[in-house]
């Protein structure tokens, strides 16, 4: 099972690496993670560059596709070159957003008659957009989700996690990565996130 993280020039390195990093903790039950770039190098909001693993066309084969958020986010909703490239199904693949990736599920419609999770300063844009956004991290309506927060980008990679490979793989992995100390009240925090976010809609 492959998953596309898709990182645009100036994003956020938080909400891409976080969430790759957590996936690809599940390689060895085939779960793989990509950072996937509509170039072949982009800078990060705090000028880091990073050369894509695999190009935006990937995002068609893949299994689950995450939008990861960054300062220009509103120039790539503005881009119809860049988004025609965004060929999502939501009735075979997982997809969800970070932050200000919610941006660009509601310019592919992908979030009609459902809210969303940002952050704050997104929020507005999104509204804007005809989406009521939620005040909780995470949020997720069948295979869309989207989270709020840089550090709500653990949860996305929760429910990815256990939709794919089980709530048990998820514990594994956020159990491995917690702080030391913490590790039952992190798992918890993330495994609640994920099924009250769920809970929610059903």
């Amino acid at each position: 099972m492959q998953v596309t993280v898709v990182t645009f020039d100036g994003f956020n390195e938080l909400d891409s690496f976080i969430a790759s990093a957590l996936i690809n903790r599940c390689r060895k039950d085939g779960l793989e993670a990509f950072i996937t770039t509509p170039t072949p190098v982009v800078t990060s909001m705090n000028g880091v560059e990073v050369t894509g693993q695999r190009p935006m066309e990937f995002v068609t084969e893949a299994d689950v596709v995450l939008i990861g958020s960054g300062v220009k986010a509103r120039e790539v909703v503005a881009d119809d070159r860049l988004i025609s490239r965004l060929r999502l199904d939501p009735s075979r693949q997982l997809i969800g957003a970070q932050c200000s990736g919610a941006l660009v599920l509601a310019r592919l419609g992908l979030l009609a008659g459902m809210p969303a999770c940002t952050d704050r300063k997104s929020r507005p844009f999104v509204e804007a957009c005809d989406i009521t956004v939620l005040d909780v991290p995470f949020h997720a309506e069948g295979n869309i989700a989207t989270a709020g927060g840089c550090l709500a980008s653990q949860y996305l990679a929760t429910w990815v996690i256990t939709r794919t490979l089980g709530a048990e793989a998820a514990r594994d992995v956020i159990d491995y990565v917690a702080p030391v100390g913490e590790n039952e009240e992190t798992v918890e925090r993330a495994t609640r996130a994920v099924a009250e976010g769920e809970v929610a809609l059903r």
